[in-house]
């Protein structure tokens, strides 16, 4: 999917590019509303062309040409572009105003990137079935996360975690292969209101490769420079018992 960030905030449109990246979504940006609108006309011309999703993720507070004056032209010119407002305004009122305004969605800053991917991925779905209900257990090879009873296993050898370790290995092992950038782990285990430019997620990486790595011959988190984070699956149990056993 392509998503458009009209954001002015460096800050802010860099952690958005930056998590939206490494989710798989192709990126592009806008630091004003004029440019802003520009480039929703061109993507919806390219959607229209091309089939691809496409959504835009429209600040309000823009230099020049604000967010709403975007807004109401794109949805004068029957720009049909599924538009997610993604502001600081969060009275009722500014969220009745960009809702009735033609934005699809509203989300107020801050923000959890978690429901920011939830409700870009709601407006791609188009009406598509929900996600299914969480398995009690995932396994990536000889790997086993037992969610029931918050139990981690290699090779038939239980570890021991903690509750934010078992929540970063949950993440991980929810998808083997893919990266998690260290946005999307932050959102994702420790919520809205952790700062975005802390190492915690670095911290707890290192603490899960001592468990669940480092007694066994392969180790199985991957980081990927630039992006963050991926766990690999492991071979068949019995392959790769630690040392000693």
């Amino acid at each position: 999917m392509n998503v458009l960030i009209v954001e002015d905030d460096p800050r802010v449109a860099g952690f958005l590019e930056r998590g939206l990246r490494a989710e798989g979504y192709r990126i592009r940006l806008a630091r004003n509303g004029a440019d802003g609108l520009e480039q929703a006309r061109s993507l919806a011309h390219e959607s229209a062309e091309t089939a691809q999703a496409a959504i835009v993720i429209l600040d309000l507070n823009l230099p020049g040409m604000s967010g709403m004056d975007v807004l109401a032209t794109l949805r004068a010119e029957r720009n049909a572009l599924p538009i997610l407002v993604l502001t600081a305004l969060g009275s009722t009122a500014a969220r009745v105003a960009g809702l009735r305004g033609g934005a699809d969605d509203y989300l107020a800053k801050p923000f959890a990137f978690e429901e920011l991917l939830a409700r870009i991925e709601a407006l791609g779905r188009r009406g598509r079935d929900t996600r299914p209900t969480r398995p009690d257990s995932l396994r990536a090879g000889e790997l086993e996360l037992d969610r029931a009873r918050c139990v981690a296993r290699r090779a038939g050898t239980e570890i021991r975690l903690t509750a934010r370790e078992l929540a970063v290995l949950d993440l991980l092992i929810s998808a083997p292969g893919r990266v998690f950038s260290r946005e999307r782990i932050l959102a994702a285990v420790w919520g809205a209101s952790a700062d975005p430019l802390t190492n915690i997620v670095d911290v707890y990486i290192r603490r899960l490769r001592a468990k669940i790595d480092d007694p066994f011959a392969t180790p199985l988190i991957e980081t990927v420079r630039g992006l963050g984070y991926r766990l690999e699956a492991a071979p068949a149990a019995g392959s790769n018992a630690p040392p000693g056993t």
